[in-house]
C-alpha cells in the first residue's frame, strides 16, 4: 500500500494515460444491475473522531484509520483507463476528475501530506497511495489490485480516456 505520488509516478500515470488513447477497447461485460464503483478514504487521526466514520486497515503492521466519508467518489470521475500492474494478472487504473473535484483534491493534497489515501474498488480495498505534494493535474492512480471483471463492470458507466465515442454511460447509484 505504501506508494509516492512522486514525480516519476506522475510520469507513468500520463505514459498509461497515453497508451488508454491507442490500445483497444474491450467490451462490457458481467451481470446485468452491476456497476462499477471506486472510492478514495483520506487517512484520519483517529483521536476525538466518532469511531463509527472511520474505519481501521493495516499497513505493513500498522493500524490506520480512514474516513468512512470518502473524498473521491464515482460522480466526480469523467473517464478512465487500464493498465497493466506489473504483477503479471492485475491490473491499475486511471482516473481523470472533473473540474470541482480536481480542485477539492488539490485543497485535500495541500493539507494531507504525510497521509495515505486509500482506493476501494467494488467494495474492497485494492490500493493505497502516500500524499507527498499536491496533486493539482486531477489524475488520480490505482496502481494495482484491479480485476478484468472491475474493468468490465468500470465500462458500464464511465468511458475510457481518449475514447472517441462519448457516449452516455449509465449512472452509478
Amino acid at each position: 500500500m505504501c506508494l509516492i505520488l512522486g514525480m516519476n509516478l506522475r510520469i507513468a500515470a500520463l505514459a498509461a494515460i497515453i497508451s488508454c488513447v491507442f490500445a483497444p477497447h474491450g467490451e462490457a461485460g458481467g451481470k446485468p444491475g452491476e456497476l462499477g464503483m471506486v472510492t478514495f478514504h483520506l487517512e484520519t487521526d483517529p483521536t476525538g473522531v466518532n469511531p463509527k466514520l472511520v474505519f481501521t486497515q493495516m499497513d505493513e503492521g500498522k493500524q490506520r484509520f480512514f474516513l468512512r466519508s470518502p473524498e473521491v467518489t464515482m460522480k466526480d470521475i469523467t473517464a478512465f483507463c487500464p493498465f497493466p500492474s506489473g504483477t503479471g494478472e492485475e491490473y491499475g487504473l486511471v482516473f481523470q476528475l472533473k473540474d470541482p473535484a480536481k480542485r477539492r483534491l488539490n485543497a485535500v493534497s495541500i493539507a494531507n501530506q504525510g497521509k495515505f489515501l486509500l482506493s476501494q474498488a467494488n467494495g474492497r480495498v485494492v490500493d493505497g497511495v502516500w500524499i507527498d505534494k499536491p496533486v493539482n493535474d486531477g489524475v488520480l492512480v490505482i496502481w494495482k489490485g484491479i480485476t478484468n471483471n472491475d474493468i468490465k463492470l468500470f465500462d458500464k458507466v464511465l468511458p475510457r480516456i481518449g475514447a472517441k465515442d462519448k457516449a452516455k454511460k449509465k449512472k452509478a447509484k
